[in-house]
């Protein structure tokens, strides 16, 4: 059946449980996918299709629907204690958070959604009973899955549990369309979870190109009171043992230590705060900082948003990015988008956030040795960096979230056509 065929929803439930999309990505559990989800279901609006996202609620005083942008609502579900209440613990309230779901559902007339598009492990077990229920196709994003991360855990982590490769395993099985954020990822889901390929499809995230654009470093250098002269190196993320900000100091200890780059020209701006098992030691990375002796030489910064967090990217030179492990890495494209080239592991969706060489340079491994010699030599190479750079933006001008909108359109498109085709062979078989 060809694009034009396909059905397009009308609405769409959007299941996001652990994290909510008005929430500040780069602390807690919010990141990259409160960014996917807020960008695609804008534009989806923009196209449309109304779009409803249901987030646990966090807090008592939080309205049970507030408006993202233009008919998108974010519903607030009360499932279990407000506060205090960490990501291993929510598998318990599934069934309350599924409930305040099917309640919401019940309120409309019976088809009022379309659709289910579940993000994360712990929405798809919702989503694939709201499937069941309301007899619409669940398509499902899984963000990152647990037997990748536990194959490449960072030193401190502890293994993602058995429930969860369970809990993802049946949401492979039900649902209807598996939405990979790339190529490797979609192998992954197919050699891993013995996911049909006939129901896997590659797309790639964006990256927001009017707001990440090249911009004046001086100016931006100024806004952070930074010095002109420095050679500046960020890491924008979550701190936890997964993102690896640990490896980026010890590196930027290596290149002191062996007179790379003067501790005097050198700042290592971290932009971020804790989250999953970093929040065991919220301090770590500042104790690390001083055991290496470079606590001078490193700035930390709150989580930034928007247009600052934009112009962070502007004032560094390079922009780091160690993950141990990454499905994409929107961060390495939204620094791209603004002209400065990364270096990151060659882990993940990284080789297809990053082109090695082009845009900027790929990294095997965490070892020390290796990432103080990678940012060291592009740290000391102005013309590499600014060859870089302008790789960079070429580079991140190929990926945009109304491209990744409109192919997940076309998803949900094939989505239902297969939920259709399958419920007229059943038909057929009574």
């Amino acid at each position: 059946m060809s694009p034009t065929q396909l059905r397009r929803p009308r609405r769409v439930a959007v299941l996001s449980v652990h994290t909510s999309p008005l929430e500040q990505p780069g602390t807690g559990d919010a990141g990259g996918m409160n960014v996917y989800i807020t960008e695609t279901s804008t534009r989806m609006a923009q196209r449309g299709i109304a779009v409803e996202v249901f987030t646990r609620a966090t807090a008592s005083d939080l309205p049970p629907v507030a408006e993202l942008a233009p008919g998108v609502l974010v519903r607030h579900v009360s499932a279990g204690p407000f506060e205090g209440l960490q990501r291993a613990e929510l598998p318990d309230q599934l069934c309350s958070f599924t409930a305040g779901v099917l309640r919401a559902e019940a309120r409309h007339e019976p088809g009022h959604y379309d659709l289910v598009h579940s993000h994360y492990w712990l929405s798809g077990q919702v989503g694939w009973l709201a499937r069941m229920r309301w007899g619409v196709p669940l398509v499902h994003t899984a963000h990152t899955l647990a037997k990748v991360k536990n194959a490449a855990l960072a030193e401190g982590d502890a293994p993602e549990p058995l429930a969860r490769v369970l809990g993802e395993q049946q949401v492979v099985d039900e649902a209807d369309q598996l939405i990979a954020n790339t190529d490797v990822e979609a192998a992954q889901l197919i050699d891993l979870y013995d996911a049909p390929p006939e129901k896997v499809r590659a797309i790639a995230p964006g990256v927001d190109l009017d707001r990440f654009r090249p911009g004046d470093r001086a100016a931006a250098r100024a806004e952070l009171r930074l010095p002109q002269d420095a050679l500046v190196v960020a890491f924008v993320g979550r701190i936890q043992p997964l993102k690896a900000p640990d490896v980026l100091l010890r590196a930027a200890a290596e290149m002191v230590d062996r007179g790379v780059v003067a501790r005097e020209k050198l700042v290592v701006l971290v932009a971020g705060g804790p989250s999953g098992s970093g929040l065991d030691q919220p301090a770590a990375l500042q104790d690390l900082a001083v055991a290496l002796g470079i606590t001078d030489v490193v700035r930390f910064l709150p989580p930034q948003a928007g247009d600052a967090l934009a112009t962070v990217y502007r004032a560094a030179d390079v922009v780091a990015v160690p993950s141990h492990n990454e499905s994409f890495g929107l961060v390495a494209l939204e620094a791209q988008a603004c002209g400065t080239p990364v270096v990151a592991a060659a882990v993940g969706g990284l080789p297809v956030a990053v082109a090695d060489g082009v845009s900027g340079l790929l990294v095997n491994g965490h070892a020390t040795v290796d990432w103080a010699n990678a940012l060291g030599h592009l740290m000391t190479a102005p013309r590499l960096r600014a060859e870089l750079g302008e790789g960079a933006h070429r580079h991140a001008r190929a990926f945009s979230w109304d491209r990744t909108t409109d192919a997940l359109i076309a998803a949900y498109g094939e989505a239902d056509h297969m939920l259709r085709y399958w419920l007229r062979r059943a038909e057929v078989a009574v």
